[in-house]
């Protein structure tokens, strides 16, 4: 199997465990919370509720954007991936709003303090995030997946929110008539914290959207290993822009002028063939050819 269809696979299989993860997650927090009198518990596990939707999501739009080329759509279905990532990002900037909107209003209630299956859903929440969200950036970061390193971001920050939910549940049990309202104003600042994040996702998901070059590190690869190839002069323009998983690149060579349109043609299949080749997230290359000397073109 080809290296990009297998990073494709791979993607798609830890997105559908984030779908089961967070699944298992809601239903644990809301249940947990709702036994144990805690807003921050029901407030974590209405993020997780979330956390589903916005996984689904990630999945979906992995599985359009591995769709070939066609007739409407020459670059690929590949922006669907970087569409559902600003989606994540919207739905988790949304679900924080919710969720200080919740616990503001909760405030001044009376109700016993929370029970101990409260601590012991938080705990198990912050550990299966931290696995789901390691996994989540090592993946999405090798395979240039926009949408799942979104999905790792919000794993990281049930992270923060959960721990922020435990330290008000603690203080809370430890002290019910001080801290009582502790319990709702860290389901606040849980909601605080996915907004920011939720913010940042949508942030990176625009700057793909719009045609952003890549990190220079990458754009000097494609210079270099185009340079490398025999007959090239040099190279001049280098533009790229990411459609998914990979980038497509236009690129201006610079070859003898007294080159044949042929040979001129041949030099530039072979710099195609060889940034495809040694760039694997390269999904192709436009090569325009210019003789050596003369005034670059627009």
């Amino acid at each position: 199997m080809p290296s990009h269809e297998a990073d494709v696979l791979t993607g798609r299989r830890v997105a559908i465990a984030g779908v089961a993860a967070s699944a298992l997650l809601a239903c644990m927090n809301i249940t947990a919370g709702l036994l144990a009198h805690s807003t921050s518990v029901l407030a974590t596990g209405l993020e997780f509720a979330g956390d589903v939707v916005a996984s689904t999501i990630v999945l979906g739009g992995m599985v359009v954007a591995a769709r070939p080329a066609d007739e409407n759509h020459p670059y690929g279905h590949g922006r669907v991936e970087m569409l559902a990532g600003f989606v994540v990002g919207v739905i988790v900037m949304g679900g924080g709003l919710g969720i200080c909107y919740q616990s503001l209003q909760a405030i001044g209630a009376t109700h016993p303090p929370p029970g101990r299956a409260a601590i012991a859903a938080l705990i198990i929440a912050i550990v299966i995030r931290a696995t789901m969200s390691a996994v989540k950036f090592r993946i999405g970061r090798r395979i240039q997946s926009g949408s799942l390193v979104a999905d790792a971001w919000n794993d990281a920050v049930d992270i923060l929110s959960a721990t922020a939910a435990l330290t008000a549940v603690v203080l809370t049990m430890r002290d019910p008539v001080r801290f009582m309202a502790a319990d709702h104003y860290g389901g606040f600042v849980v909601g605080v914290i996915v907004i920011l994040i939720g913010i940042r996702i949508t942030r990176e998901a625009s700057v793909e959207l719009v045609d952003t070059m890549p990190e220079p590190g990458m754009a000097k690869q494609i210079r270099d290993v185009a340079a490398s190839v025999p007959r090239v002069r040099a190279v001049d323009k280098s533009h790229a822009r990411k459609t998914g998983l990979q980038y497509h690149v236009d690129l201006h060579i610079h070859v003898d002028r007294t080159m044949t349109v042929e040979a001129a043609h041949e030099v530039a299949g072979h710099v195609r063939s060889e940034i495809r080749r040694r760039l694997p997230w390269v999904a192709d290359v436009l090569v325009h050819v210019e003789p050596a000397g003369a005034p670059s073109s627009s």
